[in-house]
């Protein structure tokens, strides 16, 4: 099979396309002939070496999420499997390749009104808005920042936030991302590159905001904090920025503010996090942006265009 590896950690160079023995399914798995491969941008950061995530080992074939057919099945897998559409995840690595290897129990059939790009795209972004989501307990009339809101985890955010009647104010980095929220349903857009960004969140939200999801890191942390009125939410889920984020406890405990991480996703049941995102889409509930293309054999042009902060939305992989 065609594949994409990387031998050592490094510039999104290090991705070559290679060729592999096919795999076999073991106990309890299914082989997927691979139509579509997710790249999250946490693959970015492992590919780089990034502290920011946990280490990968190498030399690996990364991507944790694919979409496409059940073509085998191993010992003790349901034979209803084969020929099945299907998203799952891997496991955390062999995604970008042709074929690819998943557990039965992390299968999820793609409802026949949605397509498999689409699917793939929810897949683990979907599953994480939705999770964030409801962590956040977003309500009606609050207001509500997304940052990093053009991106796969921030459009969902964007759209579930307004959908729940809440007043979203969307941060992004170019006119063209800042466009693409407002699509989704924005009310309220604020390029994050321009260093007077917090007032101009000040100046839309003069009494504070409810809730914000903090997907930068780094200094934004600090600035989205100081925005939040008493008794808000603070919902950190990345570090685009390369870094996370420092906050004074002692200020965020006086203010009551509550903070949430992506540990409150562990205490959900990620599988339903996932069917729940998919059910919304297949109903036209939510939308998936699909922002860029890539055959395999261009992943590592695939992860140069995420590195320079120029995509919209999810970037998948061709096989």
């Amino acid at each position: 099979m065609r594949a994409v590896i990387t031998d050592h950690p490094g510039a999104p160079s290090v991705l070559r396309p290679v060729t592999l023995p096919d795999p076999a399914p073991g106990s309890g798995q299914v082989r997927v002939s691979v139509e579509v491969a997710a790249i999250t941008f946490v693959e970015t950061l492992a590919r780089a070496g990034s502290t920011v995530v946990p280490p990968a080992t190498f030399p690996a074939v990364l991507g944790n999420g694919v979409g496409g057919t059940v073509d085998r099945i191993g010992p003790g897998v349901d034979r209803d499997w084969l020929g099945a559409r299907v998203v799952t995840t891997t496991g955390g690595t062999g995604g970008y390749a042709e074929l690819a290897l998943a557990r039965a129990t992390d299968l999820h059939r793609v409802p026949g009104r949605l397509g498999l790009p689409d699917a793939t795209a929810l897949l683990a972004d979907g599953r994480t808005a939705v999770g964030l989501h409801e962590a956040a307990r977003v309500r009606e009339s609050e207001t509500v920042i997304v940052t990093a809101a053009a991106g796969g985890v921030g459009g969902v955010l964007v759209q579930l936030a307004t959908a729940a009647g809440a007043r979203v104010v969307a941060l992004a980095g170019s006119d063209t991302k800042l466009a693409h929220a407002r699509d989704l349903g924005a009310e309220v857009t604020v390029n994050y590159r321009d260093p007077a960004w917090a007032r101009g969140i000040r100046e839309a939200a003069p009494r504070g905001v409810d809730v914000a999801f903090d997907g930068i890191g780094g200094d934004t942390t600090t600035g989205l904090a100081e925005l939040l009125r008493p008794g808000g939410r603070l919902v950190r889920h990345g570090a685009a920025g390369g870094r996370w984020g420092t906050l004074d406890e002692a200020a965020i405990a006086e203010r009551g503010i509550t903070v949430i991480g992506l540990q409150a996703l562990g205490a959900a049941d990620l599988f339903a996090l996932t069917e729940r995102a998919l059910e919304l889409a297949a109903e036209g509930a939510l939308q998936a942006t699909i922002g860029q293309t890539f055959p395999l054999a261009e992943a590592a042009s695939a992860h140069a265009a995420i590195e320079s902060r120029t995509t919209i939305g999810k970037t998948l992989l061709l096989p």
